[in-house]
């Protein structure tokens, strides 16, 4: 099943997709969130589908799609998960897997534009595979069992901010990764008897070129023992996100430019969507750059 929230930021309305026909589960639940998760929605609403017994949503097409899932608890991040990606960030892969955190207020929806923070020259892009937590692990005995503890797969773009993360991060790199809208997530979480999550394709492109293109065959370390490793440290609850890492092909490689307002960051993976976002200046960043246009004109009118 693929589950998904539509409607403006604040008033998403949960739905299920199947068979391109979107259903509104509003008479089953408020949203797709960790209560929803933990307490059996995923079965009840393939229970519903069964039955005929949700009401089609008119004109879903329409609306903007928000993250697919609701206010995690917490967003938790693999760093040097794809060896390659390890090799162009100039560091060797991981002996175990790096940990940081992304504030839950960094979620947006799959094609909502991305504000580059004030200052910023090396705002980048990161497509990934997400996992959706769907009951609580906490020191699972080994990686075979984490899957019971999955609710389904998302496509995610960790938009990060790299002079925040690797030069003024003070030994730690959330301060690069918590700019408000740098968690894009969706369009769908699709449930795990869909997805295939050993062998999907992760792409992007930045202004139609291509940047990004590998496999999850590829990653250090797997879904099964990425959270079974984490609930050695921590409880994952359900409703939690975890980004598994990014492949090769970034900005940080010094293959290609950082963002600048105006580009499009399109990424993708089979089977769990598309995004597209364009990244905008923020408000400062706007008023600086008309402030020196402005400056310039003016002296450009004294010399002349």
């Amino acid at each position: 099943m693929k589950l998904a929230r539509l409607g403006p930021p604040g008033q998403e309305r949960p739905v299920v997709v199947e068979a391109a026909t979107t259903y509104d589960l509003t008479g089953l639940t408020a949203d797709i969130d960790g209560g929803f998760l933990a307490s059996g929605g995923i079965a009840a609403v393939r229970a519903a589908l069964d039955a005929g017994g949700l009401p089609e949503l008119p004109d879903a097409d329409a609306l903007r799609a928000g993250p697919p899932v609701a206010r995690p608890g917490a967003i938790l991040c693999i760093g040097m998960n794809y060896a390659a990606h390890a090799a162009e960030s100039g560091a060797a892969p991981p002996e175990l897997p790096p940990l940081f955190l992304k504030t839950p207020n960094t979620l947006g929806g799959p094609d909502d534009p991305v504000t580059i923070p004030p200052g910023s020259e090396h705002t980048d892009w990161e497509v990934e595979l997400g996992v959706v937590i769907g009951t609580r692990a906490l020191y699972l005995d080994s990686p075979s069992d984490s899957l019971a503890h999955i609710a389904g797969f998302v496509l995610a773009n960790d938009v990060s901010e790299r002079r925040y993360q690797l030069e003024e991060s003070g030994g730690q790199w959330s301060k690069g990764k918590c700019a408000p809208g740098f968690t894009p997530l969706g369009p769908w979480l699709v449930t795990p008897d869909e997805v295939d999550h050993g062998a999907l394709r992760l792409r992007s492109r930045v202004n139609g070129e291509p940047r990004q293109d590998s496999t999850t065959a590829d990653m250090v370390f797997g879904v099964e023992y990425l959270v079974w490793h984490l609930s050695q440290y921590l409880a994952l609850e359900p409703g939690d996100v975890v980004l598994t890492g990014t492949p090769e092909g970034v900005a940080l490689s010094g293959r290609f430019p950082y963002l600048a307002p105006g580009d499009v960051v399109e990424v993708e993976i089979p089977g769990l969507g598309a995004q597209r976002q364009e990244f905008v200046a923020s408000d400062k960043r706007a008023a600086r750059a008309a402030e020196t246009a402005q400056a310039a004109q003016t002296e450009k009118k004294v010399t002349a």
